[in-house]
């Protein structure tokens, strides 16, 4: 999982990194080192650009943010710990306490206290995770709040090229079918089993976007009901995702045991 995981992650680096350069953008080689070994975004052209007016959030009155940012590390590394301890008991519980506190460790951990370093060192890091829980709807939840480094990656080199030859309902489902295909390959791929759920959650959301836009009366896109509606999706079949097999077969053997659903 790792290795594959990392795979995709470095050659998406390589290709926005590239792209960046093809239009001309300026950077120095130790930005150019940084952004390609120590920040996880993929952004390259706001990383880059060495004119860029950065806002910096960690400064006056900023030390909650780092705060908050050490606080999720150690808490996604507590939790790792006591799914260790309920390990023999409910393994089920132990798998979903370990995968809750990676996301801690580094989506709400590692990765903001890197967007605070690089800002205060007058980088333009854009902030990866948006506080994806104050999203008002499901759109803006995929788009705008949840993993930005990998949504701007496909809204720049699929979505607007799929918009022109599929229009906006078949671009949208165009790039969950990919970002499902790319889940497939870090979830189902080394768990041996569960193909086709994470593409199929992932579609999911997809029509949910869609259903929310062309439904527009329903107030499905703010408000209580657009927070509702977007936790149903994405919580709602969250087992698709991270299906048993993935648990059993990847996870748990992460925390010594070796057991699997075969």
């Amino acid at each position: 999982m790792w290795l594959m995981a990392l795979a995709i992650f470095c050659g998406c680096k390589w290709l926005t990194w590239r792209r960046a350069l093809r239009t001309k953008q300026k950077a120095s080689v130790r930005r150019s080192l940084a952004y390609l070994f120590a920040w996880p975004g993929m952004n390259a052209v706001a990383f880059l650009n060495q004119n860029a007016t950065v806002t910096y959030k960690g400064g006056h009155l900023g030390w909650a943010l780092w705060v908050g940012g050490l606080s999720n590390v150690l808490a996604g590394g507590l939790l790792i710990w006591a799914a260790r301890n309920v390990l023999t008991l409910v393994p089920e519980m132990a798998g979903w306490m370990t995968m809750v506190g990676i996301v801690l460790i580094l989506h709400f951990g590692s990765f903001k206290l890197l967007t605070l370093f690089w800002q205060g060192c007058g980088v333009n890091a854009l902030p990866i995770m948006c506080e994806p829980f104050k999203a008002s709807s499901l759109g803006e939840f995929w788009s705008r709040r949840w993993n930005t480094a990998f949504t701007g990656l496909v809204h720049d080199l699929a979505l607007r090229p799929l918009v022109r030859r599929f229009g906006i309902n078949g671009a949208i489902l165009s790039v969950f079918l990919i970002s499902g295909l790319v889940h497939e390959a870090v979830i189902s791929l080394p768990a041996q089993d569960g193909f086709g759920l994470p593409t199929g959650y992932f579609l999911l959301q997809g029509l949910g976007i869609i259903l929310a836009r062309q439904a527009s009366r329903w107030g499905l896109n703010e408000g209580i009901r657009g927070r509702i509606y977007a936790a149903l999706f994405t919580m709602g079949p969250v087992y698709w995702l991270f299906h048993p097999p993935f648990i059993h077969n990847v996870i748990l053997p992460m925390l010594g045991n070796p057991g699997t659903l075969n």
